[in-house]
Order: structure tokens, then C-alpha cells, then sequence
């Protein structure tokens, strides 16, 4: 009966011992795992914000400088969501905005758009999407050149009636086989220009980095 007890007592102990190990190990590699993850959110999203704003027009840190937005619903973000601040010699030069395109083909896309102090875009990106590969999905910088339709547009150019794609009326190209996705997007920033219109001051007045301290602006 000892014996069995001792037996019992060691078996015990040692799925103890394996269920504590075997909890450390996916512990340590969740946080591994989540530390790359960041990273290559942290990279994607740097080299994101470098391709829509000229490097002749900032000397801060796109990624760290940034400003918590106000009435972030009107671009169907959560509170508590920023924008990047482009500043040179502390000067705000540009805004890159984040905004969600609601009724993409697939679901929610995600953009920025780099609008310049005076009101006109420098560039746009689709940063996340589950449109369809080989249509939608066109709207990637990197499957071709329709995104770039946007740069140097704002509020007045085209005009208000045309922000729209050209199968409605409007200034924009389709997308050979998709009319969805584009329309969403062109909806998105538009949205985006008339945010900044309306929140330019706020915006551009102040700024938090993640470290708490706020730059001159």
C-alpha cells in the first residue's frame, strides 16, 4: 500500500513538475513569439510611413511621434487611436492619418494617408485587407499602381461630386473585375481629407510620444 501510495505521490509530482515547465516554455515563447510579431509590425509600418512622406520634409521619428486623435469614430478607429506627425526642425509638416474602410468586398481595409499641412495628400497605403487575390488586392502598392491615383488630390481637387470611382460618376479608376474595394477606399480617404480639414488645429497643435513627454509643435 506504500508502495502504491509512494508511486501515486511521484507521478503526481512529476506532472506537477511538467505541467509548471511545460506552462513556462509556452510562456517564454508567447513573449518571444509577441516581441517579433512587434517588430515586424514595427518595421512594416516604418517602411509604410517612408514611402508616402518625402524624406526632404522631416528630420524627426515618424514611427515615435505621434498624437492621440480626437473623435476617432469619424474614422471608424477606437479611442485612444493616433496619427503620425512628420515635423522638420520641430515644425508639423505632414499628418499620416490611419482610417477604416468599412465596406471593402472582403471586410474592414485598413489605410493611411499622408496629408501635408495645407490639405493635400502625399501618398496613401493599404496596410491590412482580406480582399481577393488577383482583384482587390490591387490596392497594394506593391500589386500595382493604382493607389498612387491619390497623391497630390485634396478636398477641392477633384471636386466634392467626383470623389468617387468613375463607374459612379467620379474621378477615380476602377480596378479590372473589382469596383468594391476601390469605391471603399476612395470613401476611406475622402473621409480622411475631411477629418484633417476638420481637426487640422488639433492635430497639428500637440503631440504625445510613447514616452509620455509632449514635443514643441
Amino acid at each position: 500500500m506504500d508502495t502504491l501510495k509512494s508511486s501515486i505521490l511521484k507521478s503526481t509530482l512529476g506532472l506537477s513538475i511538467f505541467a509548471v515547465l511545460t506552462t513556462g516554455v509556452i510562456a517564454t515563447t508567447q513573449i518571444v513569439t509577441k516581441e517579433r510579431i512587434d517588430e515586424a509590425v514595427r518595421k512594416a509600418q516604418t517602411k509604410a510611413l517612408l514611402e508616402i512622406v518625402p524624406a526632404t520634409i522631416f528630420n524627426n521619428d515618424l514611427l515615435s511621434d505621434v498624437v492621440i486623435l480626437p473623435q476617432p469614430n469619424e474614422l471608424h478607429l477606437e479611442e485612444g487611436a493616433t496619427a503620425n506627425l512628420a515635423r522638420e526642425d520641430g515644425r508639423v509638416t505632414a499628418i499620416i492619418l490611419p482610417a477604416i474602410a468599412m465596406n471593402g468586398y472582403s471586410g474592414p481595409i485598413s489605410i493611411i494617408s499622408a496629408v501635408d499641412i495645407h490639405g493635400s495628400l502625399l501618398g496613401v497605403r493599404v496596410i491590412e485587407h482580406k480582399e481577393t487575390p488577383g482583384l482587390g488586392d490591387k490596392a497594394e502598392a506593391r500589386k500595382s499602381d493604382w493607389i498612387q491615383g491619390f497623391n497630390g488630390k485634396s478636398l477641392s481637387t477633384p471636386a466634392n461630386d467626383r470623389w468617387k470611382v468613375k463607374k459612379d460618376g467620379g474621378e477615380f479608376d476602377q480596378m479590372t473585375g473589382a469596383t468594391i474595394t476601390p469605391r471603399a477606399i476612395v470613401g476611406a480617404v475622402k473621409d480622411t481629407l475631411v477629418y484633417f480639414k476638420n481637426h487640422k488645429a488639433a492635430l497639428s497643435g500637440s503631440s504625445t510620444n510613447p514616452h509620455g513627454s509632449t514635443p514643441n509643435g
